[in-house]
């Protein structure tokens, strides 16, 4: 028992340093709502808006595209703004679909639908559709948003976005949209994947360019056109799993300055009903996010154990121990129970985004526990070379 009220101690004392000293990341206070930001702007006055073009590579979006594109193609951007979809060789008939929803609404003049070419050695597939947009934006375009198909924007999201960088001279804006959180799973995980999310890429640090911090969120990446140029366009991260990282980092390395946030009114309509699914997205890139390395794994593993398992682990332990009169039991249920504390009152304001109930906070040991089952199952899969499909296509973890 006095051995677990040590590691108590060491859970507690790590937990003291997140909670003070890693960004606030908890606070989750750097968000947007694109529709006060955009009235906001409005009482401005007049203004010069530059050139838009979206790209949202699109496989298989045939289910989604009838309500995300139409909210895309209607955004009340004072500027230019036309939208580019590329078919990343879907064959549910997306491409079909994309220009059918544009003619319904008279918008087929701000939609151009192109086939992305034969997916090339040493891409990857959603890069790689990234790389054909850019090909076809238009020579006026001072902005490309990168968004994807299952993004639902509010008409005010493109004018918050671009006003964000106009108003802070910044080279890249990201919102981590609000993602579906409606089955049991989903409200377990989700939230917890976006508070882990930014406990690794503290926001605050995304926009302090004092921090060496580059990350943004793949499904709505506004970026300065002047930081992508054609060529080389995206071919510096042409292997990348992570994309949305690899895209902030690649800005960041050309000077750019770069923000990132929460986005209220912005929202995914993707659904993972079940534990294998989120299982899957989670495992097909975590052991890339650790660079393939056994010992990052074997470091994080015993982290998340650390931070997760022990406080709830100690409290328990140290409840039976004090009531028994074992020695270390009373020092394991206080250490044990400030720790599980810190944690719980950390993971809050996450869950108050996302609408749940805070009591929910009590199982963020349990999707810890999850989370690091299935980051050293992405590892096992690389080491087998056991390989999945994504939206149909096969792939397979490898070094770049």
């Amino acid at each position: 028992m006095i051995a677990l009220a040590w590691i108590a101690a060491v859970s507690l004392a790590a937990w003291l340093f997140l909670l003070l000293a890693r960004g606030l990341y908890w606070r989750m206070h750097l968000a947007m709502d694109t529709k006060s930001a955009a009235e906001e702007v409005e009482g401005e006055g007049a203004r010069n808006w530059p050139a838009v073009c979206a790209v949202v590579p699109a496989r298989n979006e045939a289910d989604v595209l009838p309500r995300t594109l139409p909210a895309l193609l209607s955004q009340a951007y004072p500027g230019r703004f036309q939208v580019i979809l590329v078919d990343d060789h879907s064959d549910d008939g997306t491409a079909q679909v994309a220009m059918r929803a544009a003619a319904e609404m008279g918008a087929s003049d701000r939609l151009r639908v192109v086939a992305a070419e034969a997916l090339p050695a040493g891409w990857t597939g959603k890069v790689w559709a990234m790389q054909n947009g850019l090909k076809h934006v238009p020579d006026d375009a001072e902005y490309i948003l990168f968004t994807d198909a299952d993004i639902l924007h509010p008409p005010t999201s493109v004018t918050a976005l671009v006003a964000a960088a106009e108003r802070r001279n910044l080279d890249l804006v990201s919102l981590m949209v609000r993602l579906r959180a409606e089955s049991a799973w989903e409200k377990l995980l989700i939230p917890a994947f976006v508070y882990f999310f930014a406990k690794l890429y503290p926001f605050a640090w995304v926009a302090d360019p004092r921090k060496k911090t580059a990350a943004a969120a793949g499904g709505c990446v506004l970026v300065r056109r002047s930081k992508l140029p054609m060529p080389p366009g995206l071919t510096p991260i042409q292997h990348a799993m992570i994309d949305d990282c690899a895209l902030a980092q690649l800005v960041a390395d050309r000077g750019g300055r770069l923000w990132l946030g929460l986005g209220i009114d912005v929202v995914s309509l993707r659904a993972y009903q079940t534990l294998g699914e989120i299982w899957r997205m989670i495992a097909r890139t975590a052991f890339v996010q650790l660079r393939f390395s056994a010992l990052l794994l074997a470091g994080t593993a015993l982290g998340m154990l650390l931070l997760y398992v022990v406080p709830p682990m100690a409290l328990l332990a140290g409840l039976v121990g004090a009531w028994s009169g074992a020695r270390g039991g009373l020092a394991a249920l206080a250490l044990g129970g400030l720790a599980y504390a810190i944690l719980a009152g950390t993971f809050i304001p996450i869950l108050r985004f996302y609408r749940l109930s805070a009591a929910r906070a009590i199982l963020l040991p349990l999707a810890g526990a999850l989370y690091t089952l299935m980051t050293l199952d992405s590892a096992r899969r690389f080491w087998l070379r056991t390989g999945d499909h994504w939206k149909g296509r096969p792939y397979e973890m490898r070094k770049p």
